[in-house]
């Protein structure tokens, strides 16, 4: 079992990421992968022009890992990436990239969904939007937390 969990503080290309995973990779059934990108609205409807994560060194990266981690324990998987980025982020880049590799579809598409959802809500990550009305920090929504609470409903 592979896990690569990264901070990224410059461009990510899901494009790159996906070939590097898939290079080699004959033994699996299954690869699924989510892209996250930046938008340009925000959920109040307002023009965004920059995505801001802020980090604190260690700590968010620990946090990323061990949802990687659960996320590997939880699913017959045999490979995770999980590469996020950090800093300013202009609408149309790429946020997050996530790949799970298992034997078959369900276990990898239950497993970056599990991902996902507790990086959402879960990662210690400090987000802001700065457009024309300002700068406006960004808490997970109720539609956020009940996507990550089901998951403490489920057996794997």
């Amino acid at each position: 079992m592979a896990l690569d969990v990264r901070l990224v503080s410059g461009p990510l290309s899901p494009a790159a990421e996906l070939e590097a995973f898939l290079a080699g990779r004959t033994g699996d059934g299954a690869v699924v992968t989510f892209t996250g990108l930046a938008r340009d609205v925000g959920a109040d409807g307002s023009v965004v022009d920059a995505l801001t994560l802020d980090w604190y060194p260690g700590m968010t990266e620990r946090s990323m890992r061990d949802i990687a981690e659960a996320a590997a324990a939880r699913f017959p998987v045999r490979d995770l990436v999980v590469a996020h980025r950090c800093g300013d982020i202009v609408p149309g880049e790429t946020i997050v990239f996530v790949a799970a590799a298992a034997a078959h579809r369900r276990a990898a598409f239950a497993a970056a969904d599990y991902l996902m959802d507790r990086l959402k809500t879960e990662a210690a990550f400090w987000k802001r939007e700065t457009g024309p009305a300002g700068v406006r920090w960004i808490e997970p929504v109720d539609e956020d937390r009940a996507a990550a609470a089901r998951w403490k409903d489920e057996t794997p």
